[in-house]
């Protein structure tokens, strides 16, 4: 079964796993009794959602949210709810795969024209002669 992650991004349920984990910071008493921390897991490896090369362009991207066998752990703990944080986690893991579609633009190196070299030189020694003529005064 597919997951919509966010618009144009689906994934298999079966490459996604989600726990609960107990969250740190604010919340009273409910920290103490309710995990809430999502702890969201994409096994990349495995996934058929991505080519090669975005799935390059992914391990990249999540650093050291990548463990050693290809599966991404994002945990989520900004908000106090469960539901929130699960969504919180899957919309970055949306943002990663987003990102990791783009294919870079590849660049082609150009050189300066003829015309471009004469204006920087001739804006050169304009300049050199200006700084020429800085010298001290006499006084006399």
């Amino acid at each position: 079964m597919l997951v919509e992650l966010a618009p144009g991004v689906t994934v298999d349920d079966s490459d996604l796993a989600v726990s609960f984990i107990a969250s740190s910071g604010p919340g009273g008493q409910n920290v103490n009794k309710v995990a809430t921390a999502a702890q969201l897991r994409f096994d990349m490896a495995a996934s058929t959602a991505l080519s090669g090369a975005a799935k390059t362009r992914l391990a990249a991207i999540a650093g050291s949210k990548l463990s050693k066998d290809g599966v991404i752990v994002i945990t989520a703990r900004r908000f106090r709810s469960q539901e929130q944080n699960r969504a919180d986690a899957y919309a970055r893991l949306a943002e990663m795969i987003l990102a990791a579609r783009i294919k870079p633009v590849f660049r082609v190196k150009t050189k300066p024209s003829f015309g471009e070299r004469q204006r920087r030189l001739e804006s050169k020694s304009q300049r050199a002669k200006t700084k020429q003529t800085r010298g001290r005064v006499d006084q006399d």
